[in-house]
């Protein structure tokens, strides 16, 4: 059955918001790991918008299950990465004028920076996954790369607004997680999931891992952090 990574940025968007020491990143992993979590998912941006350097430290030391570390391929970054150590980092792009990472990493066009993050992270026993989009050139240079797994962007399928629309993007999936498995890389997928439409997703084969933030964050001020954790878990299972 797929893990779930609960990512917790927005636990830490809501205390950027009054740059105040509350609510601490730390407690949420906790209760995310009491509803089931099997790792916790953080991105640490370059302009530390909502997840900050303490937190990547903290929950280095205070998280039980895998801790996934997105980021860019940027050289602060990555020294901060190898300092920590932590379970996994997944390679993402960043722009900062950007609401939400808007789409997949373009592997094919830098594969010189990200081939050198991705051998610096690995050579101290990290593993590495890189973000793309459903698309098998993206996914068969994250092959020759080395990548450990790819992360499927599934944000278009998320976003799309018609039936029709819906299952193109779907097919776009099931294509590109084929394409994965074939090339032995492990399959992760991500971004714009929610209550309503991660179980179509959740049905495809091979999917070893899903990470996913938002949806979860904004059910919990409602019904708590624990319990909405627990619903998500049993919809990806």
């Amino acid at each position: 059955m797929p893990a779930l990574g609960v990512n917790i940025d927005h636990v830490a968007t809501i205390r950027q918001a009054r740059r105040t020491i509350e609510p601490d990143p730390v407690w949420a992993a906790a209760l995310a790991e009491l509803g089931g979590a099997d790792g916790i998912t953080i991105h640490l941006r370059e302009d530390r918008r909502h997840i900050i350097d303490r937190d990547v430290r903290a929950l280095k030391e205070s998280v039980q299950v895998k801790l996934n570390l997105e980021m860019a391929a940027e050289e602060e970054i990555i020294g901060i990465a190898l300092e920590t150590k932590p379970g996994q980092c997944t390679l993402v792009p960043e722009k900062r004028e950007e609401i939400t990472t808007e789409g997949g990493l373009d592997v094919v066009g830098q594969k010189d920076r990200l081939g050198d993050a991705i051998r610096r992270l690995q050579q101290a026993g990290i593993e590495v996954s890189l973000f793309v989009d459903p698309v098998a050139d993206q996914i068969n240079a994250s092959h020759e790369l080395g990548a450990d797994a790819i992360e499927l962007h599934t944000g278009a399928y998320a976003e799309a607004k018609t039936p029709e629309a819906v299952d193109r993007e779907f097919e776009s999936l099931v294509a590109a997680a084929q394409t994965t498995c074939d090339a032995g890389l492990v399959l992760h997928m991500g971004h714009g999931l929610t209550y309503r439409n991660v179980s179509r997703v959740a049905a495809i084969p091979g999917i070893c891992e899903f990470n996913i933030g938002h949806s979860i964050v904004a059910r919990a001020v409602l019904v708590g952090l624990e319990r909405a954790v627990r619903e998500m878990k049993s919809l990806v299972q």
